[in-house]
This record gives C-alpha cells, structure tokens and sequence, in this order.
C-alpha cells in the first residue's frame, strides 16, 4: 500500500512538470516570433492659420415679454394659446369693459358740464381770451355800467347838483362790482383748469376702456397661457408669455484672454445638436464689457436668422467665431496623438527607429490636424498607426511616410 501511494504521487509530479514544460513552449515561440512593430509615419510641420474662438452657450430669444391685464375685470375671450403665431397689434383677450363704459360716460358728463359754463361746444374747443367767456362778459358789463353811473353821480356832485351820498353809494357800487369781475376772472381761471382735469380724467379712463381689450404689442409666439375664461383678473395679472425668435441670441462665454480677437460683426458658426449634420450662421452683435471675476470670462452674444424657427430657446449650441489673427503653429495629424491616464501622448520614432513617448499640450484642433503647444519640435517624425502598441524603446518599421 506505501508503495503504491508512493507511486502515483510521483506520476503526478512527473505529468506536472509534463504541462508546465508545454505551456512554456508557446511562449518562447512567441517570443521568437516577436519583432519591430510595422507603423506609419508623419512630420511634424507648421501651418499659418486663421485663429478662432469656440464656445459653448444656450439660445435666447430675441424678445420675451409677459403681457399683463391693466385693468379688473372678468375674462369674457381668449384668442391665442400654447404656440400660436400673433401679429403685431393682435387681440389675445377680451376682460368685460361694462364698469369701464360707465366711468367713461360719467367722465363725459362732466366734462361736458364744465364746457357749456365757459360757452364752448366741443372739448376740443379752447378759449382764446379768458375775457371772452361768459361769467367774464357778463361780469365786465356790470363793471361797464356802475363804472359810467358812478363818473355821472361825480360829475353831479362836482357840478353841486348831486348830493353826496348818492356819489358815496354809486362808487361802493363800482368797487363791489370791480371785486366781482375780478373774482369772475379768478373763477373762470379755475374752470379751465377743471376742464383740463376732466379732459386727462376722461382720457385714462378711455385708455382703461382700450385696455379691456388685450393686444400683442411684437409679432411674436405664445410661449404660455395663464388666462382663463371666466377668472376674475386684477392690474398686473400676468396672462400671456410672448417670444420672438427670429432672430433668436446666442450668448457664450469667452476666457477673457482671448478678448483681443474678438470683435462686433464676426461671423460665427453655430451648431445644436438636434441638428447634427448641419451649422447656422450668426454674427456677433454685443460683447460684454466687463469680465466674470469667478470664472474669468466675458460674455459674447451672437444674433442667428431662425426664419423657419428651428432653433428653440432654451438648447444649448456651440459656436465658432472666425477671427483675423494669423499665426503659425505646429501640428501633427490627429491620429498621432494618444490619451492615456489624463495625458496627451505623442510617440516620436528616433533615428535609430525607437520610440520615444513624449507629453504633450494641445491646442486647437483642425479638420485632419492637432496643434501641438509643447512636447515635440518641427520635423520630427511621430507614428500615427499602431499607437496602442508602442512603449518607450520599443523597435519600429516604417511602412509610408503618409499621414
């Protein structure tokens, strides 16, 4: 029996040995196997380029005003909703105008009151001479005539026909009635002054009798409704939102380094990606004039045409703005570059057909290009194929020197 034991547990040894000799046998063959890494290349080069600025913001609408009741009242029609297109000048509500009409009715009444007294038909009537008004005519004729009876009774009495009594009453008389004309005068005064107070009076209260009557003051959509039929609305309810988005705002924010390059009147290059294939173009039209201390950026609106209103308010874009400064760069085509753990990796192949891994700091990106601010110089040579299997040292054969 210990023999036996004894026995199997060498075969078991023996058939191990067996394996590990096998699995070791592909591995040397592959090694053997193994050589330079085949890989394309490209130079390093320059390029003069225009400079551009992106960014990434949200659409505004052009305009956007939430129209309000100016007057109380009972909501009696609703003429618009959710997405309707309006006109300038459009009714989009009614609120009942019945207590409106009544006020404006006793406004006239007065008003109409106060004109016949200074003898005028209409309220657009004025009086060109406040001597020409009735209580003033009248009030002159008895001055006239006490005036002319007391120089009469003078006369009389200088004549020692008249006694002196009679002068003493007629010139109380012309005194009390040259009081009176000018009381009348001061009268009259105040009464054109009233009637210009019933003319304002009247004219808001017609104004608040028009604003029963509700009105698009833009061309514009309905962006929401809040009014409802039957509510009893009061001054500054809001019952409408309206947005006009042709054209509709971008606004992006710009590192305030770059605010040099920017200027009103460049032409940017707008995309959203509900419309992936395509790019709008806008301009740029307002440019803030200070800069955010926190994020330290300054924001960039630009103005795109929206005739068919496909942009919608509210979705992001991203947006190009061409520039006029020209500068040279150096760049490698995009495929030489490699992200790997949070860093951009080049790999320059030496003369000696070995790479050599380099860090390196991108700049901005081209069609078919990246630009390089740090890591690699002009004419060096980079692979663009085969990245993922190259390290520091390892070996190279070129296949095309093509990008």
């Amino acid at each position: 029996m210990l023999y036996f034991m004894t026995s199997s547990r060498i075969a078991l040894a023996a058939c191990l040995l067996a394996l590990a000799a096998c699995s070791r046998q592909p591995k040397t063959a592959a090694k053997k196997e193994s050589g330079p890494v085949a890989v394309r290349t490209a130079k390093v080069s320059t390029r003069t380029i225009l400079r551009t600025v992106d960014g990434v913001g949200a659409l505004f609408p052009y305009d956007e005003a939430i129209i309000s009741a100016e007057v109380e009242g009972r909501l009696e029609q609703i003429a618009a909703d959710l997405g309707d297109s309006v006109s300038q000048g459009q009714v989009l509500a009614r609120i009942s105008d019945e207590e409106q009409r009544y006020l404006v009715a006793q406004q006239e009444a007065q008003l109409r009151q106060s004109l016949e007294r200074l003898g005028l038909r209409d309220e657009k009537d004025r009086i060109a001479d406040i001597r020409e008004a009735p209580d003033v005519r009248r009030a002159r004729a008895d001055l006239n005539e006490t005036e002319s009876r007391y120089k009469r009774v003078r006369e009389l009495v200088d004549q020692g026909i008249g006694p002196q009594s009679d002068l003493d009453q007629a010139q109380a008389r012309f005194q009390a009635a040259q009081a009176a004309y000018d009381q009348t005068l001061n009268q009259t005064r105040n009464l054109i002054q009233e009637v210009e107070r019933f003319k304002a009076t009247l004219d808001l209260q017609r104004k608040k009798l028009r604003d029963t009557t509700v009105r698009a003051p833009f061309a514009a959509l309905v962006k929401d409704r809040q009014a409802v039929i039957g509510a009893f609305v009061r001054s500054n309810s809001p019952l409408f939102t309206l947005v006009k988005i042709d054209p509709v705002r971008l606004r992006i924010e710009v590192p305030e380094r770059l605010s040099p390059w920017v200027r009103v009147g460049q032409k940017a290059e707008v995309s959203v990606e509900a419309f992936a294939d395509r790019t709008f173009e806008g301009k740029v039209w307002r440019i803030s004039p200070t800069v955010d201390q926190n994020k330290r950026t300054f924001v960039v609106e630009a103005l795109i045409q929206n005739p068919k209103q496909e942009l919608k308010p509210g979705s992001y874009a991203r947006a190009r703005l061409a520039t006029d400064r020209s500068e040279t760069i150096r760049v490698v085509p995009t495929r030489a570059v490699n992200y790997v753990l949070g860093t951009n990796k080049a790999y320059v192949v030496k003369d000696d057909s070995t790479i050599e891994v380099r860090d390196v700091k991108i700049g901005d990106r081209l069609p078919q290009e990246v630009e390089i601010l740090e890591g690699v110089q002009d004419g060096e040579t980079v692979a663009v194929s085969g990245l993922s299997r190259l390290d520091s040292g390892a070996k190279v054969r070129l296949q095309t020197d093509t990008k």
